[in-house]
């Protein structure tokens, strides 16, 4: 009869294949169509497989069949959690094409409302990100401050979520007679309830212990796969479109590029945390230097619609609607690449014009497709309890990722 140490060691020799898991499209805390499927030694991953499925939206192809305006819709549904900064980033990408420069007051105007978008982004992401460890009031005290920027949104643009408030060479209407107010008013409530979920994490043994060294990439992977944003900074590298490459009015105001150091879920969520203050400064400089009068719109009948009380009362306006609406812009024939600095990172749109008012090609570079790309090397290796947060530091958005 063997002795029982040596029993014990055989039996730990025994051979065993790897578990087969597919978690998704189904599981409850999956986004939209995303499916992982991966291999487990036990409770840790060896192999993973992540395919981000089909929404079959067909949104570059739509973008081809309407005019120039009728874009913004679309554009608007690729990332619903900030699809302002979409707006903007479309509008520029065209009027680059188009050789538009917006008004200064224009500029400002979409500077605010971008770096308020941005801020209800990174609430969202780590509201959600918070709750799949467990932590709901940050998730309640996060979600609450997303609502009041969502009133402001309401209050100027007409809608909630979905804006379509950008045009090509300005803004649907001007700012409301309170917009400065109220972007000052709510500026305090929304940096207090952020920072009081950040005190209740910062310091927690048990999100500590799950997020620090977890999931954890160096800066020179991150680069290879094309990483941009907040999940590029969380590893050291401080690579910002408003400080490299500054568009609108970027160049005039003075914040920081928050970074981390370890590249791991900790530091993809407090380098969100920091960023939202640094909106809040850049939006503070924007409100003071904004002129308080002036236009919103170019003067160009070309591109831009007529004031509707003229519509309603000359015929010469009414035909130039009608115009503007069933054809469209008509963009100067050529190709650009527009590119700014969303949420999630860089956002870029490649637009081809044949001079018509429909566009010929219309291509979105979406952070997100990217990030999600590295999912599968960062999981490898962790538990299977760490794949649902690390999912959530990425800030995955199903509508931009599969475009």
């Amino acid at each position: 009869m063997e002795p029982l140490d040596q029993v014990e060691d055989n039996a730990l020799e025994l051979p065993s294949d790897p578990m087969q898991l597919m978690m998704g499209p189904s599981h409850p805390a999956m986004h939209g169509t995303v499916r992982i499927a991966v291999e487990l030694s036990g409770e840790v991953v060896v192999k993973a497989d992540v395919q981000i499925g089909y929404l079959h939206r067909g949104f570059e192809k739509s973008c081809e069949r309407g005019t120039w305006a009728q874009v913004f819709p679309y554009v608007d549904r690729c990332n619903y959690s900030s699809p302002m900064l979409n707006n903007v980033g479309f509008a520029l990408a065209v009027e680059k094409l188009s050789g538009m420069q917006v008004p200064e007051r224009c500029q400002y105007y979409r500077v605010i409302l971008g770096e308020l978008a941005r801020m209800a982004d990174h609430l969202v992401c780590n509201a959600a990100m918070a709750m799949e460890l467990g932590a709901f009031t940050p998730f309640l005290w996060w979600t609450r401050a997303r609502e009041m920027i969502y009133d402001l949104f309401e209050e100027e643009t007409g809608a909630r979520v979905t804006h379509s408030f950008c045009r090509i060479g300005g803004m649907a209407y001007p700012p409301t007679d309170t917009f400065q107010e109220h972007v000052l008013a709510i500026l305090d409530k929304v940096l207090a309830a952020s920072d009081e979920g950040i005190s209740l994490l910062e310091t927690n043994r048990i999100f500590m212990d799950r997020t620090m060294g977890v999931a954890r990439i160096s800066p020179e992977e991150a680069i290879a796969f094309g990483w941009t944003g907040p999940c590029l900074r969380s590893t050291g590298v401080p690579y910002d479109i408003r400080k490299a490459h500054p568009y609108l009015v970027y160049d005039r105001f003075d914040f920081d590029v928050p970074v981390g150091h370890e590249g791991d879920n900790y530091d993809r969520l407090m380098v969100r945390a920091e960023e939202i203050h640094q909106s809040a400064r850049i939006i503070r400089q924007a409100v003071e230097q904004m002129p308080k009068d002036g236009p919103i719109n170019l003067y160009d009948a070309s591109a831009v619609l007529p004031p509707k009380p003229q519509v309603y009362t000359t015929i010469e306006a009414t035909i130039h609607h009608f115009k503007m609406i069933m054809e469209g812009l008509k963009v100067p024939k050529g190709e650009a690449y527009g590119y700014t600095e969303a949420a999630n990172g860089e956002l870029g749109f490649y637009v081809i014009s044949d001079g018509s008012g429909t566009p010929y090609r219309v291509r979105i570079r979406p952070p997100s497709f990217a990030i999600v790309g590295g999912l599968g090397k960062l999981i490898t290796g962790q538990m299977v309890p760490d794949i649902i947060p690390t999912f959530g530091s990425m800030n995955m958005i199903g509508g931009e990722c599969d475009h």
